[in-house]
């Protein structure tokens, strides 16, 4: 009897020999049915890990095309918003002094047309530097003042501001956790996320709902921030913003903090509101994560680190806006830009200050020589001829170490800021800067 191309039996065989040979061809079958099942199961299991390996890499280069695509956004960006900041010092100071030059006067109906025109200039002028500036924070290039800040006390002061964003329709929730960690952070441009947020929640509930804004501890593992890029591992406290609103697709969400990217009608929105975010809180060397679905809102989080020092949390002190005026000191002013050294020479000469100017280091090196009166250098920070306006400053007090020294910029340079934080004891006017802030932060380093 033939039991198969590779097993046979010779004749004459007996049952026990037959009997013994069935079993052993069902065992053997057995066995080979198992090897089968246990390699059709280890090539499913192989298959699912390729799978969620292909889909893990596929996320990972996701992410790091779009962290490319934000960076290369964002140098582009602070380097719009640094040329129109100087174009905005000139156009609001020009307005500020037609303001000033037309004041006294007794106005009849052309100068009062005059007049109004100059008012909507300047709030133009002020709409456009808010643009400049939400540009900058995307961008990474504003200059932050971190402080200790408890943000559950920032999150209780600023509840009412949001209640008036929100208006009555929309109810307003805070949750503050107890223990909650301090963190370092430049604590009016956290008000200004939050406020960008909330507005953007407002957008998103035309009909009304809830805006939830909560603190937590928060603890970032080595896992969750190998999945998301520049996400360091840690301590961080955590700030929510929820909505009841709208809430966004697959597609809306990826997007949605790309600059000039906003689903509302034209002239309903820049799309800078959370590039503004994103771009504070990494500055901040934070994280924001966007949580939503559609038809059931959208989640907030901005994660910033914890603060590990003891360091009191800085109160300051909001006062009446003046105009203090100078004595007659003498103070150099040094803009590669034309037209913003002849507004700043002016607007010094209006407040009672002697003024010199130079287009460059080299130039302002020899005026210092020479001018043994000079008290103060009012230098940009950006100077062509290959010296910034550090390293002029460094070598003019080795000249003069009594010398003040107030710098400005369009945006944050690394001559003067690191990680977006400005060097300890350095004084800085940030472009574009009004004829009031001008006089007061002069006379601050003056008498400082």
């Amino acid at each position: 009897m033939d039991a198969g191309a590779d097993d046979y039996l010779v004749k004459p065989f007996s049952a026990r020999e037959l009997l013994a040979r069935v079993r052993s061809n069902l065992e053997l079958a057995r066995l080979r049915q198992e090897a089968r099942d246990v390699l059709r199961e280890a090539n499913g299991l192989l298959e699912q890990r390729v799978a969620a390996e292909v889909a893990r890499r596929t996320e990972a280069e996701e992410s790091l095309r779009q962290s490319q695509k934000m960076e290369a956004i964002g140098h582009l960006t602070g380097g719009v918003a640094h040329d129109f900041n100087n174009l905005l010092t000139v156009i609001g100071g020009g307005v500020e002094t037609l303001q000033r030059l037309l004041g006294p006067l007794s106005l009849g109906a052309e100068e009062n047309r005059v007049n109004r025109a100059l008012t909507m200039i300047g709030r133009s002028t002020e709409r456009a530097a808010t643009l400049t500036h939400r540009l900058l924070a995307f961008a990474r290039r504003q200059t932050l003042d971190p402080q200790p800040v408890d943000p559950n006390r920032l999150v209780a002061g600023t509840s009412e501001l949001l209640r008036r964003t929100l208006g009555e329709a929309i109810a307003l929730e805070t949750v503050l956790a107890g223990g909650l960690w301090r963190t370092l952070v430049d604590a009016n441009q956290l008000e200004n996320a939050l406020l960008n947020l909330a507005v953007n929640a407002r957008d998103a509930m035309p009909d009304g709902g809830r805006l939830t804004v909560e603190t937590a501890n928060a603890h970032l593992d080595d896992a969750y921030a190998a999945q998301h890029e520049d996400v360091a591992a840690g301590q961080y406290v955590m700030i929510a913003v929820s909505d009841t609103g709208t809430g966004m697709d697959h597609d809306t969400l990826r997007r949605a903090f790309d600059p000039f990217f906003t689903t509302k009608d034209v002239g309903h929105g820049t799309g800078l509101g959370l590039s503004q975010v994103y771009g504070f809180i990494k500055q901040s060397r934070g994280h924001v994560k966007l949580y939503s679905e559609p038809g059931q809102g959208t989640v907030a989080k901005l994660y910033l680190p914890r603060l590990l020092s003891e360091t009191p949390e800085i109160e300051t002190a909001a006062g009446q806006p003046r105009v203090p005026e100078g004595d007659g000191e003498v103070i150099l002013v040094v803009e590669d830009e034309a037209a913003v050294r002849e507004h700043s020479v002016d607007s010094l000469w209006d407040l009672g200050y002697r003024v010199m100017a130079a287009g460059d280091g080299h130039a302002a090196l020899r005026l210092l020589e020479r001018e043994p009166t000079i008290r103060m250098l009012f230098t940009d920070v950006g100077l062509p001829g290959g010296m910034t306006g550090r390293q002029l400053a460094d070598a003019a007090r080795v000249m003069r170490p009594d010398l003040k020294v107030l710098y400005t910029t369009g945006y944050a340079r690394n001559a003067i800021v690191h990680g977006g934080v400005l060097d300890p004891g350095t004084q800085l006017l940030p472009k574009p800067f009004s004829h009031t802030a001008l006089a007061a932060k002069i006379r601050a380093v003056l008498d400082g």
